[in-house]
């Protein structure tokens, strides 16, 4: 679907007003009692999200309607009516909807309309040869009737292609995406002045990466080390912060094997690394003025005859040996290599690893929030202040020696899973026995929001894109120069 701007209404089988809420007094149509009695009827008032649809005869044509709620005005709102709108006309005929604004609207506000219904109209149909009639999507554009966005519209498209990025990723099925795939399908991003660096297997034996190499030793599929460079201050940042993604394409559990319902799910186990990807795309796409790297740790986690046994002794890249009681705590075996290599190599005072890593955080949080863990308050507090701006949402939780000592090996440094309790805690106290002294570092598990069961204001049912623009507002508002 594409975005356009344009000063005057163009010829188009639609039309939508963007109304705020208690603001739906009259429309500049000559249906416009009619239209704003039924709006009233239907008890349409305004609220973010809301809409009322309707058919007017004007001119001499008919014409669709639909009254869309901008609520208060504010960013979010302005997505949510955005994606409202989206959501309601991509498969219902129309091609063509101009969207005008019942009183002023700012650049920055026309914009965030347009990234929302960009955002809500994103789907995947890539493999689906028979559709029926009406599922099929008709809406190609979506005018804005204002003066043009300008530079808000640049960021924003440019976030959306991003999202747009990871939720392609995330979706795809494990035989079409798998380490070496994923790796090709970053490529194009060096078209936008990204710098790719790849490691294959041998690259990372050379290392000492055995506990990423181990998550891997089952799959066919050999393992790959992803970086991506965006340099956007003219070399004169030699610190980048650096974001770790998990990128385990396919994760069967190992020898640990997952119970088999479900297990179709986790193609998206690869959510964090995808997201790193995405947002590349989306800072390199908008021209960042921020020195950033984006790593993604990529394996296959499979239970054939080579496969990691449990009560399997690996030796880090750090030197720490971990003894693997349990081949399905595999994240975190493939980060610790990832975040001591990212160390190594950039040096940054700034880590974030994002992972789908526990279900334990499901337990907690269900879908509405990430858990956050952190060695620094004011990471933290930035962290969640662009959760909170961005709608990637955050959640802080608690990081202590009292949760280290539980994962406490009696033959190794460390074994790769605690107790019953505190399953995300453990998780995270095991990453940062990989974090350097001196290095900020928040672990951000994600695992109940890479995905969605049910559509929400700008995400269809599925890949929702979490963590791209969570991603993209902390660059925005901490590491811009």
């Amino acid at each position: 679907m594409d975005i356009a701007f344009s000063p005057t209404r163009p010829d188009t089988d639609s039309l939508a007003f963007a109304v705020a809420k208690g603001a739906l007094a009259s429309l500049p149509l000559a249906a416009s009692a009619t239209l704003v009695a039924g709006a009233a009827a239907a008890r349409f008032t305004g609220e973010a999200g809301s809409s009322f649809e309707s058919f007017v005869e004007e001119e001499g044509k008919t014409l669709r309607i639909v009254l869309v709620g901008t609520g208060s005005g504010s960013d979010a709102d302005m997505e949510r009516a955005g994606g409202a709108l989206a959501a309601k006309l991509l498969s219902s005929g129309a091609t063509h909807v101009a969207v005008e604004y019942v009183g002023d609207v700012t650049g920055e506000g026309a914009a965030r309309f347009a990234f929302g219904a960009l955002l809500r109209s994103w789907r995947i149909d890539t493999y689906r040869t028979k559709m029926p009639e009406k599922a099929k999507p008709t809406l190609e554009t979506v005018t804005i009737v204002s003066g043009a966005a300008g530079a808000a519209w640049d960021r924003w498209a440019a976030v959306a292609a991003g999202v747009a990025f990871t939720r392609e990723l995330v979706s795809e099925p494990a035989n079409i995406l798998y380490p070496e795939s994923f790796v090709e399908r970053c490529r194009h991003l060096a078209d936008l002045g990204v710098k790719i660096s790849v490691l294959d297997r041998a690259a990372m034996e050379e290392l000492g990466m055995g506990s990423l190499l181990g998550v891997a030793q089952g799959s066919v599929r050999e393992a790959r080390l992803l970086a991506m460079e965006w340099d956007g201050t003219g070399g004169t940042s030699d610190k980048p912060v650096v974001f770790v993604g998990k990128g385990v394409t396919f994760d069967t559990g190992g020898i640990s094997i997952k119970p088999a319902a479900g297990m179709e799910d986790m193609k998206w186990d690869m959510g964090g690394a995808g997201a790193v990807a995405g947002a590349m795309k989306a800072l390199a796409g908008r021209k960042a003025k921020a020195h950033v790297v984006g790593i993604c740790g990529l394996v296959e986690n499979m239970p054939d005859g080579n496969a990691q046994r449990p009560g399997d002794i690996v030796t880090s890249m750090s030197g720490q040996t971990i003894e693997v009681l349990n081949t399905d705590a595999e994240g975190r075996l493939v980060l610790c290599d990832a975040l001591t290599w990212a160390q190594k190599t950039y040096a940054p005072e700034v880590v974030i690893d994002l992972a789908t890593l526990t279900g334990a955080i499901l337990v907690s949080l269900g879908d509405q929030y990430a858990g956050l863990f952190s060695n620094d308050d004011g990471l933290s507090d930035d962290l969640i202040a662009a959760g909170k701006a961005s709608g990637d949402e955050l959640w802080r939780f608690p990081l202590s020696d009292a949760y280290n000592k539980l994962i406490d090996s009696p033959i190794a440094d460390m074994k790769n899973i605690g107790g019953r309790y505190a399953g995300s805690i453990t998780a995270a106290q095991f990453l940062k026995r990989f974090i350097d002294d001196g290095v900020k570092w928040a672990h951000l598990d994600i695992a109940g929001m890479v995905w969605s069961d049910k559509p929400g204001a700008t995400w269809d049912k599925g890949a929702t894109g979490y963590g791209v623009r969570l991603i993209d507002q902390l660059v925005a508002d901490k590491f811009e120069r």
